[in-house]
């Protein structure tokens, strides 16, 4: 093997060797973040059928409730909330493979559901109403039914949502679904909204205030957004 070939191999060789040791699966990272995933409802947007609830990111309702609810996703709201009453029905975001059913351990009580892509990613379906009827190695396409929506509080009448994560195959990872997703989010974000805008860090103004320049997260990182100086001013 020549010298240019070894340069090329080893590093993929080590980098091979490093994702085996922290994952006990293939990894299979994402290549490029680029709008790759369909909506997660067949039906259109409105008032009688679902709305945009909470974007993923930032947003001043999860600032408000970074130490308790978001402390696992680094102080950030690592989903996109879609309100919609229970019962309607989910479609899967894109072709894959069911991976887990009901694993509490990922939150998202009472029902949850994560399907794997081969582009790398995980869509992970939350709070919903029933446990799916699916089973982990079933094959599901772009569009196809495969849950419907819940209510974390068990009620369907305080806060009925889908929450959907874009997660790494590690699950150890949330990735922006705004940038992900296609679709008009500027004309979504218009209405219907909860926990609605950005925190504002008062010396980086700028920083994470559009749907699609909000950071990934790492599970059980640490809190990014601590800010000293903010906007709206903490509650606390």
């Amino acid at each position: 093997m020549i010298a240019s070939e070894l340069r090329r191999t080893i590093p993929a060789m080590v980098a091979a060797a490093i994702l085996g040791m922290t994952s006990s699966s293939a990894f299979a990272a994402p290549i490029e973040q680029k709008a790759v995933f369909g909506l997660p409802f067949a039906s259109a947007p409105g008032p009688t059928t679902w709305l945009m609830g909470q974007s993923y990111g930032n947003t001043t309702g999860a600032f408000a409730r970074r130490r308790e609810w978001y402390l696992a996703g680094q102080g950030i709201h690592f989903g996109i909330d879609f309100s919609a009453r229970c019962g309607t029905q989910i479609v899967s975001v894109g072709d894959g493979t069911v991976i887990q059913v009901d694993n509490l351990g990922l939150g998202s009580a009472p029902h949850n559901l994560a399907i794997q892509h081969a582009n790398g990613y995980v869509s992970f379906y939350g709070h919903l109403l029933e446990r799916p009827g699916l089973q982990p190695g079933q094959h599901v396409t772009r569009g196809e039914p495969i849950a419907k929506t819940g209510d974390p509080d068990l009620t369907c009448t305080s806060r009925p949502h889908l929450h959907l994560e874009i997660r790494d195959v590690t699950l150890s990872r949330a990735y922006n679904g705004h940038v992900l997703i296609d679709t008009d989010w500027n004309a979504l974000a218009l209405a219907g909204g909860f926990g609605r805008g950005f925190q504002r860090n008062l010396d980086n103004p700028r920083q994470w205030q559009l749907l699609q320049d909000q950071p990934d997260i790492q599970f059980g990182g640490p809190l990014i957004n601590e800010f000293p100086h903010t906007f709206p001013q903490d509650w606390r």
